[in-house]
């Protein structure tokens, strides 16, 4: 459920106001990159993904039947800790298994298990056998594999695609970057694909496309927006690169 303005205990001062941004911005409790919906306080340039904003007291997630995950605003304890979806580090708002050790970012933790934007239909696993299209390994992290079984995506690694692409963005420019700066950094599939020689140019062409529309949906669903809107905003920068 989504409220236009909430209070958070990690930002008492002001109020959150639910909030739309093509920019992307760093979310100030799991610490990670988002896109879209989200919540603000303008006043104090401090964003929070809808899902960090609005968390679960304790979740249970499929791929872990036996485990039930806490939330915490900080990483438990004093070893660093890693997301075991995305294999980045925690430092910040987490789910953790106090019986397991294991760890999710908040926005991980609610990847949907099916992303489906009409043209292509991915479905999340805890490992996929098949190479990724981006690193060429199995294994691995959480993976998006296609209905088809073509494409084949690593959660790690589009977490890395990010961050390769927009810390210079962010870091570098700073928030108030322009969406055409963006455009030249955003990860694209064109020099990752590895298609057969046998293949006419039109199936090469199609294999591409279809390959470039997964990407798409996988990056809104890691940023924790898997909307069709989103996707299509990606869809079109990733085309002008």
């Amino acid at each position: 459920m989504k409220y236009n303005e909430i209070s958070h205990f990690s930002h008492p001062q002001h109020l959150l106001k639910f909030d739309f941004t093509e920019v992307p911005f760093k979310c100030d409790g799991c610490k990670e990159v988002g896109i879209g919906s989200h919540y603000r306080c303008s006043y104090c340039d401090f964003d929070l993904h809808v899902h960090c904003a609005i968390p679960s007291l304790s979740i249970y997630h499929p791929f872990y039947t036996k485990c039930s995950f806490q939330f915490f605003s900080r990483p438990p304890g004093d070893t660093p800790r890693y997301c075991n979806a995305c294999e980045k580090d925690i430092t910040g708002f987490v789910y953790h298994c106090k019986s397991c050790g294991f760890d999710l970012h908040p926005c991980c933790a609610k990847l949907p298990m099916v992303l489906d934007d009409g043209e292509v239909k991915l479905q999340l696993y805890r490992k996929v056998r098949a190479a990724c299209h981006r690193c060429g390994r199995k294994g691995r992290s959480w993976s998006y594999r296609s209905g088809c079984k073509q494409y084949n995506l690593h959660v790690a690694c589009v977490r890395e695609m990010l961050v390769e692409n927009w810390h210079e963005l962010y870091f570098g420019n700073g928030k108030g970057s322009s969406t055409r700066n963006l455009e030249t950094r955003l990860p694209s599939l064109k020099n990752t694909l590895q298609t057969p020689h046998k293949r006419s140019k039109g199936k090469v062409k199609k294999c591409c496309e279809m390959a470039g529309l997964a990407l798409q949906s996988v990056i809104s669903a890691v940023l924790g927006d898997p909307t069709t809107l989103i996707a299509g905003v990606i869809g079109t920068l990733m085309s002008r690169a």
